[in-house]
């Protein structure tokens, strides 16, 4: 079944968790390019200055303050974009909370609230979105998962265990609705860390203030994604090599699980930041003004993922893989020493890099931890 998505210009987008981090950047460049957004998420301060943002800036947005985790208040949500746009071809779950601390220090109750949100969230928003994606002809369902959702980390064991459960329910909804044949695209997207105020909001029983582990990248790399799963049809895609990395040491479970032991515990906390006294997070409930754009990840932010860049076109990155292979060739056989270099930065006509340079990075990236530095440089 061939599924044709509308362009982003054409398109009504309902995306939760909009007030703050991926959320926020995913409304602000879907309404740059044309769409028309309902911003979706529990603190109405922080939504009522993003939308005057996007709305002051040329772009159309309305917002809803609800809870995801109350299937009937989204259900009333969606119904806002289709009394004011006419339907909604886009519907983007993005909301989540974390909870930092070993599994036997984090109360029951608190692991419940976490899947209210980030489970039972993206169940209540897919089943809400559903019928009116049915009704404009097809359209796009985009569940944010996690590169957590492949492979478990310490200290963040409930919130690895509900990305879990995110990719088992999004992966068996495709599976009915393709067999139904309902012309919907369903892509479960898979960041690596993301600077965003995901560690200051997280829930921390932890003696110090929480970090992400690198390597970390900008909001933006994980909204420019989500836009691109807008318009093509994608079963999943993975933000960052880091997060590809991640994702191919599951291939190797007790390699993987000592690996994890020998650096993820310390990597995530922020040594020498001991928590406060009256620390506040948005487990339960969301903070006021706390709605931003990046979080306060100390050290080198990425700018864009040259793996991801490259795994939207595949067909683009077998073809520079292919110039790649003859460029080695070429070297082996003596013909000329530059040869290989020259492909590796060779670039277009407005300076950016070619298919075939950009081919050499995401290789590399599941395979070495130098080329993970490398990106991570980018």
């Amino acid at each position: 079944m061939k599924i044709q998505l509308k362009p982003i210009g054409e398109q009504v987008v309902v995306i939760t968790g909009a007030s703050s981090g991926i959320g926020l950047a995913t409304a602000r460049s879907a309404a740059a390019k044309g769409a028309r957004v309902l911003l979706i998420a529990r603190e109405k301060s922080d939504l009522e200055r993003a939308t005057q943002e996007i709305n002051a800036t040329g772009g159309r947005a309305i917002y809803s303050a609800v809870d995801v985790a109350d299937f009937d208040s989204l259900r009333r949500s969606a119904e806002l974009a289709a009394e004011e746009w006419g339907g909604i071809d886009t519907w983007i779950n993005d909301a989540g909370v974390s909870i930092y601390g070993e599994l036997r220090d984090v109360p029951v109750a608190d692991a419940r609230r976490l899947f209210d949100t980030n489970y039972w969230g993206v169940v209540n928003g897919s089943l809400v979105a559903i019928p009116y994606l049915e009704r404009r002809g097809g359209g796009a369902l985009i569940n944010v998962g996690s590169t957590l959702s492949d492979r478990a980390i310490p200290l963040q064991g409930h919130y690895s265990a509900s990305k879990h459960a995110v990719k088992g329910f999004t992966d068996a909804l495709r599976m009915e609705l393709e067999k139904r044949g309902t012309p919907v695209s369903v892509t479960l997207v898979k960041p690596g860390a993301i600077d965003t105020p995901y560690p200051q909001h997280a829930r921390n029983y932890m003696e110090v203030e929480p970090k992400h582990p690198a390597p970390v990248y900008k909001p933006q790399v994980a909204a420019d994604a989500i836009i691109f799963c807008m318009e093509h049809p994608r079963r999943d895609i993975v933000v960052g090599a880091g997060g590809k990395l991640i994702g191919v040491l599951g291939l190797t479970p007790r390699l993987a699980d000592k690996y994890m032991e020998a650096t993820q515990f310390d990597a995530q906390k922020r040594a020498g930041h001991p928590v406060p006294e009256r620390r506040e997070d948005t487990l339960d409930a969301p903070l006021p003004d706390s709605g931003r754009l990046r979080g306060d990840q100390p050290g080198h932010v990425a700018g864009m993922s040259i793996y991801t860049t490259v795994s939207k076109h595949p067909l683009a990155a077998l073809a520079g893989v292919a110039a790649l292979g003859a460029a080695f060739a070429l070297a082996g056989r003596g013909k000329s020493r530059g040869t290989k270099k020259k492909v590796t930065h060779a670039a277009d006509g407005d300076g950016r890099r070619s298919a075939a340079a950009l081919a050499i990075d995401p290789v590399a990236d599941v395979t070495t931890d130098s080329a993970v530095a490398v990106e991570v440089l980018a």
